[in-house]
């Protein structure tokens, strides 16, 4: 007698970080520990440490598209992440494979700078984030200063970051927006704007250096609350909590910016 059991499946299109603190490792992490099935696309293969990044090679598009079609033909998916799309072509391939396939929910993370500053999105490619691949996202998540990019404004306090997640979803096309409060002075408060209202998640901020692939690692635990069936406010609460633990329970490694620990639960117990 079979012993399997359905689980949710979620699948990440991002680039790999070779420190295993940000990028499709973050991901596959953060969904494993919420228990859900995690699949990977890698757009880019990045030579980075805690320190930052030494090297990037961008995958092919068509290489791009094989990995989407292999994981959507046989395992399927609930839930799509996107996270490094370096250029305009492969956004513009990632863009559609989500349309040809009808993925959904898609949460975008719209990832130009890593931790240490090296940047991992091309200049010429903000248009088309902003024009392609925003409008199909379930949710949106950048922090501020990535939503400085996207809106063209400046967002210092929480009242802009409102300014900025309408933008997001009113002007460019998101069905939810996300304006995380990470860069903003006091409480670590995050935005989330559904098209009719704004419902804000705040924690106070953590005294620490290790944040490395916090981004990716909440995007990634959004994409998995919506793939177990949560809805939007239910998911962003749900990578909150997640995230905020993670950062607590962060891990001393390497000498820069260090990585969460996404297993804290699992790590602590057998402390």
């Amino acid at each position: 007698m079979s012993n399997s059991k359905v689980i949710a499946r979620a699948m990440t299109i991002a680039g790999s970080d070779s420190g295993g603190g940000a990028g499709i490792q973050a991901d596959l992490k953060s969904f494993a520990a919420l228990g859900v099935y995690g699949t990977s696309a890698i757009t880019a293969i990045t030579a980075q440490n805690t320190l930052g990044v030494t090297d990037v090679l961008e995958l092919s598009t068509s290489l791009i598209e094989s990995q989407i079609d292999a994981i959507v033909s046989d395992i399927g998916t609930d839930a799509v992440k996107t996270g490094m799309l370096s250029s305009s072509e492969i956004i513009q391939t990632v863009a559609d494979k989500i349309r040809q396939h009808r993925l959904t929910p898609v949460v975008v993370d719209p990832v130009m700078v890593a931790k240490g500053g090296d940047r991992l999105l091309q200049e010429q490619a903000v248009d088309a984030l902003r024009n392609i691949l925003v409008p199909l996202a379930t949710v949106v998540t950048p922090n501020a200063p990535e939503a400085e990019v996207l809106t063209g404004m400046t967002i210092v306090n929480v009242d802009d970051a409102k300014i900025a997640a309408r933008m997001l979803v009113d002007e460019i096309g998101a069905s939810c927006a996300v304006v995380k409060g990470g860069h903003l002075e006091g409480p670590a408060t995050d935005v989330l704007y559904d098209g009719s209202e704004f419902t804000l998640f705040s924690q106070e901020r953590i005294p620490t250096k290790n944040t490395h692939g916090t981004g990716c690692t909440f995007a990634s635990a959004t994409a998995a609350g919506l793939a177990k069936g949560l809805s939007t406010q239910e998911a962003v609460s749900e990578a909150k909590a997640y995230v905020t633990a993670a950062i607590q329970s962060s891990i001393e490694i390497g000498s820069g910016h260090g990585p969460l620990n996404h297993f804290y639960e699992l790590w602590n117990k057998s402390d």
